[in-house]
């Protein structure tokens, strides 16, 4: 039996919506790199640039994301509780049921390898690599264990820094 649905849970159809539509993506993904409050109209300009690739994006394009955007996307994650939209002022800010959303993201579409799947198979590595370099098998041997304990320590911290900041 599940758990019933908190007011924060975000409904697994929902998350596919969201994630259905590029520039609710955009949006997300743009909010998530900001960490804070955003105008719509920075919003948009920066999604008709990553839409075009073209710095400064036309004028036209701005202008059919900021509409789209303001009457149609931002509305929805509002309700949906993911932003908070001041409709009046124009602000966008993140919220924090975001991450359930964020999850979903994470899947990369070429390998589907989420950070879980990494951090679990580099820690499964380390873990077997101390082991057979401890009991002195074959090349693992050549190094002391300790060197290797440090060396996949330094791989986990550069992974976290990456995973943290890359968003």
């Amino acid at each position: 039996m599940k758990p019933p649905q908190t007011e924060t849970e975000i409904h697994e159809h929902d998350i596919h919506d969201v994630l259905r539509n590029e520039r609710r993506v955009y949006t997300l993904k743009y909010l998530r790199e900001l960490e804070g409050m955003v105008a719509l109209r920075e919003l948009s300009e920066e999604i008709a640039r990553r839409e075009t690739g073209e710095s400064p994006p036309p004028r036209n394009i701005r202008e059919s994301v900021y509409n789209s955007l303001h009457q149609t996307h931002l509305p929805k994650l509002d309700r949906l509780g993911v932003v908070n939209y001041d409709r009046n002022r124009k602000h966008i800010r993140l919220l924090e049921p975001a991450e359930e959303i964020n999850l979903y993201m994470e899947l990369n579409a070429d390998d589907e390898v989420t950070w879980a799947i990494y951090y679990r198979t580099v820690g499964i590595v380390a873990l077997l690599t101390a082991i057979l370099a401890d009991i002195g098998v074959g090349v693992f041997a050549v190094v002391p264990t300790a060197v290797w304990s440090v060396g996949f320590l330094g791989v986990f911290v550069i992974s976290l820094l990456y995973h943290r900041f890359e968003r």
